[in-house]
C-alpha cells in the first residue's frame, strides 16, 4: 500500500483496539507508528518488505513497551503490525516471519491496481470520518508535544507525493495524501507557533 493506506490501517485499527482494550490513545503516534515499518525504503542495502515487516521483530521490539505500559501498548503494537500483515500483505508480501524464515506472506494485489486504489480510498474516507466523530481532529489541532511525531508521516507523505522519492503516489490517490499532509502539517504548525 502506499501511505495513506497504512496510515488509515493504522488509525482505524489502533483506534479499535483502544475501544476494546478501554485505554486511551495518543493518535500522532498511531499514525507514525502506522508507518515505521517503511523506514527500510532509506535504509540502503536494506531488503523493502524484510526485516521492519516482521511480526517477529516488532513484537519483540514492543516487549519494553508491554513491560512498562501493559495493555496501553496493545492499540500501537496492532497499528505497527498490520502495517505488514494487512498492508503489505494486500499487495506484494512482506517477510512477516524474518528472522524464522525469509518466505514472503501475501496475497498480492497490484499496488496500482484499482483494487487497491479503491482501498485505499475507502480507508482513507473511513479514517477521515472516525478522526472528525471521535473528535481526534480537534485533539490533532490543540498545542502538544506529541504533535511532533507527526513529522514521521509528513515526510512518508510529503517525500513521495511532491519528490517521487523513494516511490511513485498515482494521481487517483493525490488527494488523499494532500489530505493526510495538510492535517499533519497544522497540527505541528499549531505545535510550534510562538505562544
Amino acid at each position: 500500500m502506499y501511505a495513506v493506506g497504512h496510515l488509515a490501517i493504522g488509525y482505524l485499527s489502533g483506534k479499535a483496539t483502544s475501544k476494546l482494550a478501554q485505554v486511551d490513545v495518543n493518535v500522532p503516534l498511531l499514525f507514525a507508528l502506522s508507518i515505521i515499518p517503511d523506514i527500510d525504503l532509506l535504509i540502503s542495502g536494506l531488503k523493502h518488505r524484510g526485516p521492519t515487516h516482521s511480526i517477529v521483530i516488532l513484537c519483540l521490539l514492543s516487549l519494553p513497551a508491554f513491560v512498562l505500559y501493559r495493555k496501553k501498548a496493545t492499540p500501537y503494537l496492532v497499528a505497527l503490525i498490520l502495517h505488514s500483515i494487512v498492508g503489505d500483505g494486500l499487495t506484494g508480501g512482506a517477510q512477516l516471519l524474518w528472522p524464522l524464515t525469509s518466505k514472503e506472506y501475501g496475497i498480492r494485489i497490484g499496488i496500482t491496481s484499482s483494487a487497491n486504489i479503491v482501498a485505499e480510498w475507502v480507508l482513507s474516507l473511513a479514517s477521515f470520518a472516525i478522526l472528525f466523530k471521535a473528535r481526534d481532529m480537534q485533539t490533532l489541532f490543540q498545542s502538544h508535544p506529541s504533535n511532533l511525531f507527526l513529522l514521521i508521516p509528513i515526510f512518508t507523505v510529503l517525500l513521495p507525493t511532491f519528490f517521487m522519492f523513494p516511490l511513485y503516489v498515482p494521481l487517483e490517490l493525490m488527494i488523499p495524501h494532500l489530505i493526510y499532509l495538510t492535517i499533519f502539517a497544522l497540527s505541528i504548525l499549531i505545535d510550534i507557533k510562538p505562544k
